[in-house]
């Protein structure tokens, strides 16, 4: 379910792909994927026919087409394995698809890339790779991974079938999505592990000013059925979108003297065979560093403060009836009041799912509930204006092989 668990487990060579691979160490090729797709309704009728906010920001950035049946992403996942190593490449299509990989397109989705034909083509034909990797396993204990990958950041991933709920966290939604760079990890005992990389930042396919983010992730398992992760990334003029804002003359260069770290902690715990809690928590902040009164004024009236912040927690429980029909909550709480990532407001949102699988597990059929609340006027209405809530009913169809 948690991006953390999945790419822990890859990097230390504990997955399933591993327990498969035979004694002539010949290695075995795996073919996996996705299909989803989904309806919803909203009862605020969002003249825009979206649900992105009155502002066009990211009320809703994935499952945002009400009113409709919508496609949301195609994958087909090869993964390679033997004894001491691993090679994963993740394919995927659909809208979905490219928002989730936003940082190697051109146009509207990712303005400040380059326009050039030779370079609109390779940034197209990258929008379609989520990840691409290798795993060298120098020992039981020490792997090297090197390509793009999925984030160590946050608690739900892109992927439909490993998320309880089908709309996605604003906590999600305002956290990086994939990385580009080289980690190691090491696996202290089964308890205990960590992880260390350097990454060209945020979903930055290129690097587009030569500065690099570190990452970082321990992981702690106090009891059989709990694990915590510890997670951080950090830079200096990271902000692939906060720079091109620089470049293209909006706001001036005293903008790119800044620091950026996001911390994040990622938890869940199986309290009983049926009883499961999880939580995701995140905080980050922008400091700028201000060399006289002046620049310390361009700060504060562009953010409200020369160190702006966002973050959030996110509460999950769910409760399994039977192998088939289930019920989940998540509670949610989002603060982005300085305007730095994509939210831009304050909100509060509830979501309840109650997933139905079947067809021995390939079918997954979603109803879903989610309300969301902000203290100003956020969310679209009928009329195209704003208002403080927004409600939706919908249900997704996921098929996974």
């Amino acid at each position: 379910m948690r991006k953390t668990i999945l790419s822990t487990l890859l990097a230390l060579g504990t997955g399933p792909a591993m327990a498969q691979t035979d004694s002539t160490d010949t290695g075995k090729l795996s073919i996996s994927g996705y299909i989803d797709s989904y309806y919803l309704t909203a009862f605020n009728r969002p003249k825009s026919g979206n649900l992105l906010g009155v502002d066009q920001l990211a009320g809703r950035a994935f499952d945002r087409l009400p009113d409709q049946f919508a496609l949301g992403l195609v994958q087909t996942k090869f993964s390679y394995s033997n004894r001491k190593s691993d090679v994963v490449v993740d394919l995927t299509f659909g809208p979905n698809a490219e928002m989730g990989n936003f940082g190697n397109t051109t146009g509207a989705f990712n303005p400040y890339r380059p326009v050039a034909p030779y370079s609109a083509a390779l940034y197209g034909t990258s929008a379609a790779i989520k990840q691409a990797y290798f795993t060298y396993r120098a020992t039981s204990k020490l792997s090297f991974t090197v390509g793009q990958f999925g984030t160590h950041i946050g608690y739900e991933v892109i992927d439909a079938p490993l998320n309880y709920n089908y709309s996605l966290s604003n906590l999600f939604n305002n956290g990086p999505f994939y990385h580009l760079g080289m980690k190691a990890a090491y696996s202290f005992n089964d308890r205990a592990a960590l992880m260390l990389g350097v990454v060209n930042n945020w979903d930055n396919l290129t690097d587009d000013n030569t500065q690099k983010s570190l990452i970082g992730q321990f992981m702690v398992k106090p009891l059989p059925t709990c694990t915590v992760y510890l997670n951080w990334i950090g830079g200096y003029s990271d902000d692939t979108y906060l720079n091109g804002l620089v470049k293209a003359g909006t706001l001036p260069g005293e903008f790119s003297n800044y620091v950026r770290n996001l911390y994040d902690v990622t938890a869940n715990y199986q309290v009983t065979s049926q009883f499961y809690l999880g939580l995701n928590a995140a905080y980050g902040r922008y400091d700028f560093r201000p060399g006289n009164a002046a620049q310390e004024t361009l700060y504060t009236d562009k953010f409200g403060s020369s160190q702006p912040g966002w973050g959030g927690v996110a509460l999950y429980s769910n409760y399994a009836f039977s192998d088939v029909v289930g019920l989940g909550v998540r509670y949610e709480h989002f603060e982005d009041k300085h305007a730095v990532r994509y939210l831009q407001t304050v909100n509060n949102s509830i979501t309840v799912t109650a997933p139905v699988t079947l067809a021995s597990g390939k079918l997954l059929v979603k109803p879903e509930f989610r309300l969301d609340t902000a203290p100003v006027n956020y969310y679209e209405n009928s009329d195209g204006q704003g208002q403080k809530s927004q409600s939706t009913l919908g249900v997704a169809f996921i098929y996974k092989y």
